[in-house]
């Protein structure tokens, strides 16, 4: 029987950084491998495990000040935890890798939690709804056209009917891309774009004239998320039937109350692995829920799935290729779309996944 309190016995972490299949860029960045960085924590027999995608320096941080923080705390009370970090990193700076490294454990306590209750995490949380809708993410700039057309188009043919392609990076060839892509899909399935931040606010305005004829019914950071006045502009001048979503650079519960308050996005973006966690992600669901604005998850498709199913303003979920490639590939008890959405294995607990050592050695930092 679980008791009340159960002490964290252990935090471990560990680094691996993945190659990417093939090169590939967006409209303000290129790269060529990704870096996840594991925590798993220990507490009354069981073992709990949580991840972020970022710099090997958020284990570091993790190692030098996180762990010392948990160490003998309560594992079932994760708001507490999760409170004792934020205090602790408070003049180290929340936005960025030490609200990333926060992610990681937090994700790994609510896990363990789950096992210590022998639960799946979304029976914990108390689920909405039984699966979540995806959309396939990837279509990078670096990809040729017959590239971008085969990817897009076996995700429609996987039974997913919306994706999302990456433009931005060479604005007078992104007319085409986007026509290839919609003839490549067919005229049913919805069609997203993400520019990264790349255009400038009237640039971004031209582009979004274009998208009724070409069936775009989604516009991802058609400028920075560092311009809020630039995004409310697009909001209110893109054509009917096109939304502006942002968010996924969303660090700590103010950046969110400013976004919404300025009236920036159709559609709010955040992401665990980088707003502290399944404990801040479900602080951004009720903000939404509180401004009536739909919520989508920032890829990291096995992180935000048990969230996703539990959190009530949640759209749907960015089944990203990098991720769901590196997720598929480090764990056991991941899961693959079916008909266009995520459902969690309710006969795993937690997250529902386990570290494949041998798999994952060979990416080891």
């Amino acid at each position: 029987m679980v008791t009340s309190h159960v002490p964290v016995e252990a935090v471990e972490t560990s680094v691996y950084t993945i190659p990417t299949d093939q090169p590939e860029s967006d409209g303000t960045l290129a790269w060529d491998s990704t870096t996840l960085v594991l925590v798993e924590i220990s507490a009354g027999g069981c073992t709990g495990l949580g991840y972020t995608y970022g710099d090997p320096a958020c284990a570091r941080l993790i190692d030098d000040k996180l762990a010392g923080v948990i160490h003998g705390r309560n594992a079932m009370a994760t708001r507490e935890c999760w409170l004792a970090m934020v205090e602790a990193i408070r003049n180290l700076g929340r936005p960025g890798i030490c609200s990333m490294a926060i992610a990681a454990v937090d994700i790994a306590l609510w896990d363990l939690k789950a096992r210590l209750f022998e639960v799946p995490l979304a029976t914990l949380l108390g689920p909405v709804r039984e699966s979540v809708a995806v959309y396939g993410s990837g279509g990078f700039t670096a990809y040729s056209q017959d590239q971008l057309c085969r990817q897009l188009a076996g995700w429609v043919e996987a039974g997913i009917p919306r994706v999302k392609m990456k433009i931005g990076r060479e604005p007078a060839a992104d007319p085409q891309r986007i026509r290839l892509a919609r003839d490549a899909i067919g005229p049913e399935a919805e069609l997203y774009v993400d520019a990264n931040g790349a255009y400038a606010r009237k640039q971004a305005l031209a582009m979004a004239e274009l998208f009724p004829a070409l069936g775009v019914s989604w516009y991802e950071e058609p400028v920075s998320s560092d311009d809020p006045e630039g995004l409310r502009l697009l909001r209110d001048r893109v054509p009917g039937g096109v939304e502006i979503s942002a968010g996924e650079y969303g660090y700590d519960l103010p950046y969110f109350r400013r976004m919404l308050e300025a009236q920036t996005v159709d559609v709010m973006q955040a992401d665990a692995t980088r707003c502290a966690g399944i404990t801040g992600f479900l602080d951004v669901a009720a903000l939404c829920d509180a401004w009536k604005i739909p919520l989508s998850s920032h890829t990291a498709p096995a992180i935000h799935l048990h969230p996703g199913c539990c959190a009530k303003p949640v759209r749907h979920l960015e089944y990203f290729h990098d991720h769901a490639r590196i997720e598929a590939l480090l764990f056991e008890g991941n899961v693959g779309p079916v008909e266009g959405h995520l459902q969690p294995n309710l006969a795993r607990p937690g997250l529902g996944l386990s570290l494949d050592r041998e798999a994952a050695a060979r990416y080891r930092v």
